[in-house]
Parts: structure tokens; sequence; C-alpha cells
């Protein structure tokens, strides 16, 4: 590896630790909960199995290979690196955030689409499917997700969590932090005693999405 290829990963890895340690400052994962991953050319840099985000240095780089084996590091690798590289196998997305969200998580347990209460599901490019569950860390669980985010770039998990894509790690962020967002409304809107929410039409989703690829999101 070139002295500019071994940047171009360092800087990626230092971008994945922030976007990791953000998930945690802001709700979306409980200790060593969810994971983080970004692809560069043909090595996956994804966060490690089991250490804390705050703890994560420069030394602890952990990559693959579009196969899985690990290139780059000695930590284990995330116990869902299945599910990334089905991502990166199957989309043109180059980064995956998975996260453990409380209202998405809680969600995934009612219903197999999350009700589309507003139109930022056109942002992850219409209703949103809840894969169906399987044990974390399997193929079952890496192709139920795969299902769910066709034509997607995020899905939940049922009874487990989010799964997000894009092409950089700020993108999938924004999208896992939206999903949340739409989850939290919904569950706030049912709530409400004798009242059911008004859901927005696959067309009106449809032309939101659009309008969306016309002028950027909003």
């Amino acid at each position: 590896m070139s002295d500019g290829q071994h940047e171009v990963i360092a800087r990626g890895w230092e971008a994945l630790v922030a976007t990791a340690r953000r998930t945690a400052a802001e709700g979306l994962v409980v200790g060593t909960s969810g994971n983080v991953s970004l692809r560069i050319g043909d090595t996956v840099l994804v966060t490690p199995s089991g250490v804390p985000y705050e703890r994560l240095r420069p030394e602890d780089l952990t990559g693959v290979d579009p196969e899985g084996n690990q290139i780059l590091g000695t930590l284990a690798p995330t116990s869902e690196l299945p599910l990334h590289l089905a991502v990166y196998r199957n989309t043109d997305a180059t980064a995956v955030v998975h996260t453990h969200a409380v209202h998405a998580t809680a969600v995934s347990t009612l219903v197999t689409e999350v009700p589309p209460v507003h139109y930022a599901a056109a942002i992850l490019g219409g209703t949103v499917r809840v894969a169906p569950y399987a044990r974390y860390g399997t193929p079952e669980l890496a192709a139920n997700m795969l299902a769910a985010l066709r034509d997607r770039t995020g899905c939940l998990l049922a009874n487990h969590g989010t799964v997000t894509c894009g092409a950089t790690l700020d993108e999938a962020y924004d999208r896992t932090a939206q999903l949340e967002w739409l989850c939290h409304v919904w569950l706030t809107a049912s709530s409400v005693p004798g009242r059911t929410p008004a859901l927005l039409s696959e067309a009106q989703l449809g032309d939101v999405g659009e309008a969306l690829k016309g002028y950027g999101q909003r």
C-alpha cells in the first residue's frame, strides 16, 4: 500500500470513528451496540467488536476485503460484518450505519412497514420496510435486510434496530437520524387516544422523491 493509500485509509478511519461516536453521543446506540463501516476501494473499514467507541484509537484501525478476510488491524471486526458486506456487494453504497435506536427499534416490533406519517420517508426511497427477525450476525439477517432495502436506502430490522446506507458516512448517518425521527413521530401521534394518524400515500411520497432528486433534500 502506497503512502497516499495509507493516508486515505487513515482519514477514512478517523471519519468512521467520529461517526460511531456520534451514534453514541446522540443516543442511537448503548454501550458497544451498533456498528459503522466505510468502503474505500477494495477495503472495508469497520468498527471492531466489543470496543467502546470512545476508546478507539488510530492504531485500532480494522479492515477487511470484500470477502470478509481481515487485512488491517488485529481487533476482531463487528459480529454484524455479514450485514455490511451484503450492502456493499449488492449496492453502490460506500457507507453503512447500523444502530439500536430506541424509537425505531420499538416500531420494528409493531409493524411490517413504518407508517408514512411524514415525507421524510421519501429521503429513504419510500415507505420503510421492516426486515423479518433473524439472529444478529447471520446470513439470514443479511438476506432479510437486503430484501427490505430493495429500492431503499434504509430499513428496520425486526426486534433489533436500523440499517441505512449512503455515498458518504454523513449521508448514511443523516438517514439514520431521519428514520429514528420518523419512527418517533409515528409513535407519538399513534399514542393519542381515539385518534389515528393521517398517512401519506405512495403517490405523495413519490412526488416528494422526485422533488428531492431535482432540488436536494429539505
